[in-house]
């Protein structure tokens, strides 16, 4: 079981330099495997309560959130690291036009020396596409189009891609990933539209805020969607943050060896649940994880 870890999205936290850079070479040296970023570009004061992971739609936002570009924020991570992989829990895709974001991701790819997890989701927030000139009820073909666009973009030369909403012909986009499998990209998304999305194109599954029982079912669809077509379900990586589901479950064993049971193979951790902020407290947590939890499994 590999252990990733979200920092502390708080203002003060992972918008300061010096604890960003204290933080992440901590990590580097205590075998988290991988750090992973989020994304919202904006957060309407007054959004339509769509957030299907609560039972009020309302995100779990706090007058302190802070949420960096993930790209960006991850370029200064590769720089102070040299073993953690670079993760994006999730990259709102149908946002990106695929030659910009290709070019991001290849790039930090190629910088970091194939330390690139990709991990993309559908969006739920109608403001944020609304202020991005993105048609709401396009974004899960956009999202079809822009995971095939890149994928062209970072294995061919010259690559030619002809869609409905994106179109190039005959370009050259480099550098390339130094990834030699291409950025492994991971559908995020509790539905049975994100499962059997994972299973027909996806690398990796990392549903959000999802119990044992519920990622079960859906991990069924993704088999079935992955078989259907022509494609290895056991080939598919599996995540998931147990926290999200239940807070403090990282420190739960009989959770953990639930999703394990499953064939989960990373859990995600955050640095809010460590009881301080400081890299040393930080360490503490994670290496009650490893040896509370993981070691156990």
């Amino acid at each position: 079981m590999k252990i990733g870890i979200l920092p502390l999205f708080n203002k003060g936290f992972i918008d300061n330099g010096a604890w960003c850079k204290a933080f992440l070479r901590k990590i580097d040296t205590i075998g988290v495997e991988s750090v992973w970023t989020v994304e919202h570009p904006i957060v309407a004061e007054d959004y339509e309560h769509l957030y299907s992971y609560s039972e009020d739609g309302r995100a779990p936002f706090t007058p302190d959130t802070v949420m960096p570009d993930p790209l960006e924020w991850l370029g200064m991570a590769a720089g102070c690291t040299e073993n953690v992989k670079l993760g994006t829990g999730v990259l709102l895709m149908p946002l990106h036009t695929p030659i910009i974001l290709a070019k991001r991701v290849a790039t930090l790819d190629a910088v970091s020396g194939g330390r690139v997890l990709l991990g993309v989701g559908i969006g739920w927030q109608k403001e944020e596409f609304a202020a991005a000139d993105v048609p709401y009820n396009e974004r899960g073909r956009r999202f079809d189009e822009g995971i095939d666009a890149c994928r062209a973009l970072w294995r061919d030369s010259p690559a030619t891609y002809n869609g409905k909403y994106y179109q190039f012909n005959r370009v050259h986009s480099d550098p390339k990933p130094a990834n030699p499998n291409l950025v492994p990209l991971i559908i995020g998304g509790s539905t049975e539209v994100a499962a059997r999305r994972a299973g027909r194109t996806g690398d990796g599954f990392f549903p959000h805020a999802i119990s044992p029982d519920d990622f079960a079912k859906l991990i069924e669809v993704m088999k079935t969607s992955a078989k259907e077509h022509g494609r290895d379900p056991s080939k598919i990586e599996l995540s998931v943050s147990p926290t999200a589901w239940k807070f403090g479950a990282s420190l739960d064993l009989g959770i953990v060896r639930a999703y394990a049971d499953l064939g989960v193979s990373r859990i995600l951790v955050g640095a809010f649940e460590a009881g301080g902020t400081e890299p040393a407290d930080i360490e503490r947590f994670v290496k009650r994880v490893q040896d509370e939890v993981v070691a156990r499994l």
